[in-house]
């Protein structure tokens, strides 16, 4: 299979929560399950807006500050304690620069207006050819578009290109635009299929 060009997503699957406690107290709180907290933050309006580039992520989080009637300057500490599980799997980030050798990489990321910033702050941005994030394009998976986007800008065609994502419905949209699509469960599945697949 002439495979040319891998595409990853982000959070889910190489920036993970892996320590769900500082989540988990903020929930609490705030009286909210983990669960109720990771909705209030994903699931709401300003989040949507935030991912096709509408309002800024600072907007976002002042939206949700707001709406836990917090003043604006918690914003950061609450922000900041969200996130603060969330770790980058370096095991991930070396296969995709060992890759990129090779191959062409990519990522396709729903995400605000400061995940750039993030990427190179946390040194892991040389990993990508390409960064096709939501809020800079102004369309979100599973849209056909943002899998287009990033294909033309690899300039490959969806056959010789791979998709890993850890949300069923982002990878049943790749593969309707006829990409190979890997539904990320843990990483040492997702690196052995990707090599099954390119020795296939």
């Amino acid at each position: 299979m002439d495979i040319k060009a891998i595409f990853f997503d982000l959070g889910g699957v190489i920036l993970r929560t892996e320590d769900k406690t500082p989540r988990a107290k903020l929930a609490s709180e705030f009286g909210m399950s983990y669960e109720e907290m990771d909705r209030f933050v994903f699931e709401c309006k300003s989040s949507g807006q935030a991912s096709i580039g509408k309002i800024t992520a600072e907007e976002h989080w002042l939206d949700v500050t707001h709406r836990l009637n917090r003043p604006e300057r918690d914003m950061p500490h609450i922000r900041d304690t969200f996130f603060g599980g969330d770790l980058v799997d370096h095991n991930i980030i070396d296969l995709l620069r060992l890759l990129r050798k090779t191959h062409k990489t990519g990522l396709i990321s729903n995400a605000w207006n400061d995940l750039r910033n993030w990427l190179a702050a946390n040194q892991i941005e040389d990993a990508f050819d390409h960064l096709t994030i939501s809020a800079e394009v102004g369309f979100a998976k599973p849209d056909a578009r943002i899998y287009q986007f990033a294909l033309d800008h690899l300039g490959v065609k969806p056959a010789e290109a791979v998709f890993v994502d850890d949300v069923e419905k982002n990878i049943t949209g790749c593969e309707a635009v006829g990409m190979h699509g890997i539904l990320f469960r843990s990483a040492s599945q997702t690196i052995g299929d990707i090599k099954q697949l390119l020795e296939s």
